[in-house]
Protein backbone atom coordinates (compact mmCIF):
# COMPACT_ATOMS: atom_id res chain seq x y z
CA UNK A 1 0.00 0.00 0.00
CA UNK A 2 1.17 3.57 -0.84
CA UNK A 3 2.18 6.29 1.59
CA UNK A 4 0.78 9.63 1.87
CA UNK A 5 3.49 12.25 1.20
CA UNK A 6 2.18 15.10 3.94
CA UNK A 7 -0.37 14.35 6.50
CA UNK A 8 -0.81 17.08 8.55
CA UNK A 9 -2.24 17.38 12.47
CA UNK A 10 -3.57 20.53 14.10
CA UNK A 11 -4.23 19.93 17.80
CA UNK A 12 -3.54 20.60 21.17
CA UNK A 13 -3.25 17.83 22.60
CA UNK A 14 0.67 16.42 22.64
CA UNK A 15 -0.52 12.97 24.23
CA UNK A 16 -3.06 12.92 21.18
CA UNK A 17 -0.56 13.93 18.52
CA UNK A 18 2.20 11.58 20.40
CA UNK A 19 -0.23 8.30 19.97
CA UNK A 20 -1.20 9.46 16.51
CA UNK A 21 2.29 9.77 15.11
CA UNK A 22 3.30 6.22 16.54
CA UNK A 23 0.36 4.78 15.09
CA UNK A 24 0.72 6.31 12.19
CA UNK A 25 4.31 5.22 11.74
CA UNK A 26 2.98 1.21 12.75
CA UNK A 27 0.75 1.36 9.72
CA UNK A 28 3.28 3.63 7.13
CA UNK A 29 0.27 5.78 7.13
CA UNK A 30 2.50 8.67 5.65
CA UNK A 31 5.65 10.05 4.27
CA UNK A 32 6.25 13.59 6.54
CA UNK A 33 3.89 14.72 9.52
CA UNK A 34 3.17 18.32 9.71
CA UNK A 35 2.07 19.60 13.37
CA UNK A 36 0.44 22.29 14.54
CA UNK A 37 -0.95 23.00 18.10
CA UNK A 38 -3.80 25.30 17.41
CA UNK A 39 -5.68 27.08 13.94
CA UNK A 40 -4.26 29.81 13.70
CA UNK A 41 -0.60 28.48 13.79
CA UNK A 42 -1.50 26.02 10.55
CA UNK A 43 -3.54 28.37 8.97
CA UNK A 44 -0.21 30.66 9.01
CA UNK A 45 2.15 27.32 8.03
CA UNK A 46 0.12 26.28 5.28
CA UNK A 47 0.02 30.01 3.96
CA UNK A 48 3.76 29.97 3.90
CA UNK A 49 3.66 26.53 1.70
CA UNK A 50 1.39 28.19 -0.63
CA UNK A 51 3.56 31.35 -1.04
CA UNK A 52 7.05 29.32 -1.32
CA UNK A 53 5.14 26.93 -3.77
CA UNK A 54 5.99 24.00 -0.85
CA UNK A 55 3.88 21.17 -1.49
CA UNK A 56 0.93 21.29 0.51
CA UNK A 57 -0.58 18.43 2.75
CA UNK A 58 -2.65 15.35 0.91
CA UNK A 59 -4.55 15.24 4.46
CA UNK A 60 -5.41 16.97 7.51
CA UNK A 61 -6.35 15.79 10.87
CA UNK A 62 -8.68 18.70 12.68
CA UNK A 63 -9.46 18.92 16.22
CA UNK A 64 -12.45 21.33 16.92
CA UNK A 65 -11.68 22.32 20.35
CA UNK A 66 -8.02 24.07 20.43
CA UNK A 67 -7.04 27.94 21.89
CA UNK A 68 -6.70 30.64 19.59
CA UNK A 69 -8.13 29.61 16.54
CA UNK A 70 -10.62 26.71 17.03
CA UNK A 71 -11.61 23.75 13.94
CA UNK A 72 -14.36 25.67 13.09
CA UNK A 73 -12.29 28.71 12.42
CA UNK A 74 -9.86 27.25 10.67
CA UNK A 75 -11.89 25.68 8.45
CA UNK A 76 -14.10 29.31 8.01
CA UNK A 77 -10.09 31.13 7.07
CA UNK A 78 -9.12 27.89 5.16
CA UNK A 79 -11.84 27.84 2.16
CA UNK A 80 -10.79 31.33 1.68
CA UNK A 81 -7.06 30.04 0.42
CA UNK A 82 -9.16 27.72 -2.05
CA UNK A 83 -8.13 29.92 -4.64
CA UNK A 84 -4.41 29.63 -4.02
CA UNK A 85 -4.31 25.37 -4.11
CA UNK A 86 -4.55 23.27 -6.99
CA UNK A 87 -4.86 19.90 -5.19
CA UNK A 88 -7.60 18.62 -3.43
CA UNK A 89 -6.86 18.30 0.86
CA UNK A 90 -9.06 16.37 2.94
CA UNK A 91 -9.60 17.10 5.69
CA UNK A 92 -11.13 14.39 8.56
CA UNK A 93 -12.46 16.20 11.87
CA UNK A 94 -11.04 14.11 15.13
CA UNK A 95 -12.94 15.12 17.99
CA UNK A 96 -14.03 13.33 21.41
CA UNK A 97 -17.15 15.14 21.09
CA UNK A 98 -20.39 13.22 20.04
CA UNK A 99 -22.44 16.40 19.76
CA UNK A 100 -25.11 15.87 17.18
CA UNK A 101 -24.57 19.54 16.30
CA UNK A 102 -20.78 18.73 15.82
CA UNK A 103 -22.08 15.67 13.35
CA UNK A 104 -24.40 18.41 11.68
CA UNK A 105 -22.18 21.20 11.10
CA UNK A 106 -19.89 19.14 9.57
CA UNK A 107 -21.66 18.77 6.53
CA UNK A 108 -21.58 22.66 5.70
CA UNK A 109 -18.23 22.08 4.76
CA UNK A 110 -16.92 20.47 1.40
CA UNK A 111 -13.97 20.26 2.02
CA UNK A 112 -14.18 17.72 5.02
CA UNK A 113 -14.29 14.32 4.54
CA UNK A 114 -15.52 12.37 8.30
CA UNK A 115 -15.58 13.01 11.40
CA UNK A 116 -13.55 10.50 13.42
CA UNK A 117 -14.18 10.12 17.04
CA UNK A 118 -10.50 10.19 18.79
CA UNK A 119 -8.85 8.31 19.69
CA UNK A 120 -7.59 7.57 16.02
CA UNK A 121 -6.83 3.89 15.49
CA UNK A 122 -4.80 2.11 13.04
CA UNK A 123 -8.27 0.46 11.18
CA UNK A 124 -8.89 4.28 11.00
CA UNK A 125 -5.59 5.11 8.98
CA UNK A 126 -5.86 2.08 7.18
CA UNK A 127 -9.07 2.94 5.74
CA UNK A 128 -8.62 6.94 5.21
CA UNK A 129 -5.21 5.60 3.39
CA UNK A 130 -7.06 3.18 0.92
CA UNK A 131 -9.47 5.75 0.28
CA UNK A 132 -6.92 8.79 -0.24
CA UNK A 133 -4.56 7.26 -1.94
CA UNK A 134 -6.52 5.49 -4.20
CA UNK A 135 -8.16 8.74 -5.89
Amino acid sequence: MNKIELCCIIDDDPIFVYGTKRIMKEVGFAKSILVYSDGQAALDGLTKLCIAREPLPDVIFLDLNMPILNGWEFLDEFKNCKSKRSKKIVIYIISSSVDPRDLERVKNYDQVDTYILKPITPDDLIKILGTVVEN
